[in-house]
């Protein structure tokens, strides 16, 4: 009878088993298609469309500009800028040279911010010379000096705006 009951016992469980089976693959299957899927979405929008290449231009003021072939922005170079930094506290004073460029929209926004860059330099300038060597230190340092510019800039230029600072050179001495 010992023998019977372990039979009965083990009917059951054998029915159990292929549910569990069915559910891990169903469950598997539906995690693969959205991977998948994600991965479609994803690439489908970094693709380079045909003809899309990067180009050289020149703006009216001599200063280069450089059109991404992905992003369709426009780089307007700044000239370099070479400020003190402040010494509160430290002995030697500092210097630091710049060179930024600010990413655009369009050669529209590029032609358009051009009158205001004398605005865009004074600004920048106020800001870095109120700067500490301590300020600039490490990454965190680095981008919060990004944010402010891009901040500054955008005052400067108000209605239009740069999408981005990016930084050429950055040197203290």
């Amino acid at each position: 009878m010992a023998a019977e009951a372990d039979i009965d016992d083990g009917a059951p469980a054998k029915k159990g088993i292929p549910k569990l089976f069915i559910i891990i693959g169903a469950a598997a299957v539906v995690v693969l298609l959205g991977g998948a899927g994600l991965f479609m979405f994803l690439s489908a929008g970094s693709a380079p469309a045909e003809g899309d290449a990067a180009h050289g231009e020149a703006s009216a003021d001599g200063h280069d500009a450089v059109a991404g072939a992905a992003a369709h922005t426009f780089i307007f170079n700044l000239p370099p800028m070479i400020v003190n930094l402040n010494n509160e506290g430290e002995a030697a004073g500092a210097f630091m040279k710049l060179t930024v460029a600010l990413e655009v929209a369009n050669q529209e926004m590029m032609v358009a911010i051009q009158p205001s860059m004398a605005k865009v330099i004074d600004a920048f300038q106020v800001y870095l010379r109120e700067l500490r060597r301590s300020d600039l230190e490490g990454s965190a340092g680095v981008y919060r000096l990004k944010e402010e510019l891009l901040r500054r800039v955008n005052v400067a230029i108000y209605p239009n705006k740069v999408e981005s600072i990016l930084f050429k050179e950055i040197l203290v001495q």
